[in-house]
């Protein structure tokens, strides 16, 4: 299989890249496959502090890989392995930093928004653009969209599917920590030094006690399940031509 994650240990922290620069780093299934082997062995590690999420040649991840979508009905939404990939990421036990340069979209905003620390450079570009496909978030990025900026933006984002910058996001809350272009993995490399001074079982608590009072179980579900169903529509099939196609998409309700 390709190597899709590239994975370099830094003394009390590693860096896990994201590398499929061709497509602006998309998620396909074997490179969540991949971060979540990456994120299980670091899990295990003692030595391994912290770890950052990055991606290659300027951008974090531009989404869910459309190649992969485009054919996928309820069912195999059902059946996709990759929810249990998404929920390595979920369970990972140390502090999770991302550090997000150029495009942030969609699921590549979701995984960013899986990561306890999220260092922004000025310019990076952040949005959930599936409703312009036809379909929502599948990931828990409604969920934690509603829980970090409220329903007014939540909604904004989710319906709209537009997108803000870097700077926007700290203004609202949805980073924690803002960049000038070019910086943020260093800035990260940064500030995982200075989380490697702390106490590695306070921090894996604190952690927990944080994700335990914003994250309901039977919202993700549901925004789950809605991701699943929609895979079947006319709609879906709709956005995805058209987004091929670089027009402009006639949705009609089916």
């Amino acid at each position: 299989m390709e190597n899709y994650i590239r994975i370099e240990r830094q003394d009390s922290f590693a860096v896990l890249t994201l590398q499929r620069p061709g497509v602006r780093n998309a998620l396909n299934t074997g490179m969540l496959e991949q971060l979540a082997e990456a994120l299980s062995q670091f899990d295990r590690d003692p030595a391994i502090r912290t770890v950052i999420l990055t991606g290659a040649e300027g951008n974090f991840a531009s989404g869910a890989d459309i190649a992969e979508i485009a054919g996928k009905t309820a069912v195999d939404g059902v059946q996709d392995i990759r929810a249990q990939y998404w929920e390595t990421v979920a369970r990972f036990r140390k502090p999770l930093i991302a550090a997000v340069e150029g495009f942030c979209l969609g699921g590549g905003f979701e995984l960013a928004q899986r990561c306890d620390l999220i260092v922004a450079a000025n310019n990076a570009v952040f949005g959930q653009p599936e409703i312009r496909l036809g379909l929502i978030p599948g990931a828990g990025g409604i969920q934690r969209l509603a829980t970090s900026i409220g329903k007014a933006r939540a909604m904004r984002l989710v319906l709209t599917g537009e997108t803000i910058t870097g700077g926007e996001a700290l203004d609202w809350g949805l980073v924690s920590h803002i960049a000038a272009p070019g910086e943020a993995l260093q800035f990260a490399v940064e500030l995982a030094g200075k989380l490697a001074k702390g106490a590695p079982l306070a921090q894996q608590f604190a952690k927990q006690a944080v994700l335990v009072a914003l994250d309901k179980p039977e919202g993700f579900d549901l925004e789950r399940r809605s991701f699943e169903l929609l895979l079947s529509t006319e709609d879906k099939a709709e956005g995805i031509a058209a987004f091929r196609a670089r027009r402009k998409p006639e949705f009609k309700g089916r």
